[in-house]
């Protein structure tokens, strides 16, 4: 019933992976669009909603990198207007499953360093204050994606690290208490950001 309601738009990306986009982005832009004000203010928002979609984006496609280097096939990576996943067509093994879960970070920390590095060399104007954007946008992703709260990727790698340790039920069941008390100490950092 709701696949009707929100169409997704499919179409293969770079590694030859399928992306589909649900049309809850539109949903998503249309808040952004809402808070602006101006002209200018709308293409700044534009602007903003591009970086952070494809930031999320390039956070999956590290997911799908992941997958793909261990010989593991990926179905496809779906964008919405809450974020994204990387979905696989097969189970893996702890082992693997640490990689494609820290790659989707790691690729946000990459980009935060590499526009960090070039943005005080860039002149003074739209091109800097998109850097200087995009560094903001994948720190703050880096870092959210990294709190240990299921499902998000902390919380598994967290599990994952529980589970070199323990038998998989206890890490599951340590990962849920602590899950709720990182969150509710992450709700300030979320506001501020």
């Amino acid at each position: 019933m709701f696949s009707n309601f929100f169409p997704t738009y499919d179409f293969r990306g770079p590694l030859g992976v399928s992306v589909q986009i649900s049309s809850s982005t539109i949903i998503l832009l249309l808040v952004f669009l809402s808070i602006g004000g101006s002209q200018i203010s709308i293409l700044y928002d534009f602007v903003f909603f591009g970086l952070l979609m494809g930031s999320v984006y390039l956070h999956e496609l590290g997911h799908a990198w992941g997958c793909l280097i261990q010989g593991v096939p990926v179905r496809c990576i779906k964008l919405n207007g809450i974020g994204g996943a990387c979905e696989r067509n097969q189970s893996v093994t702890c082992y693997e499953h640490e990689l494609i879960v820290a790659m989707g970070p790691i690729v946000n920390l990459a980009i935060w360093a590499v526009a960090s590095l070039i943005a005080p060399y860039v002149p003074a104007g739209n091109i800097s204050w998109t850097l200087e954007i995009l560094a903001y946008v994948n720190l703050l992703l880096a870092l959210f994606n990294l709190v240990p709260v299921m499902p998000l990727d902390g919380g598994k790698l967290f599990q994952l690290l529980l589970v070199r340790f323990m038998a998989p039920q206890i890490a599951t069941r340590i990962c849920s208490r602590v899950g709720p008390v990182s969150a509710i100490i992450c709700i300030p950092l979320i506001l501020f950001a």
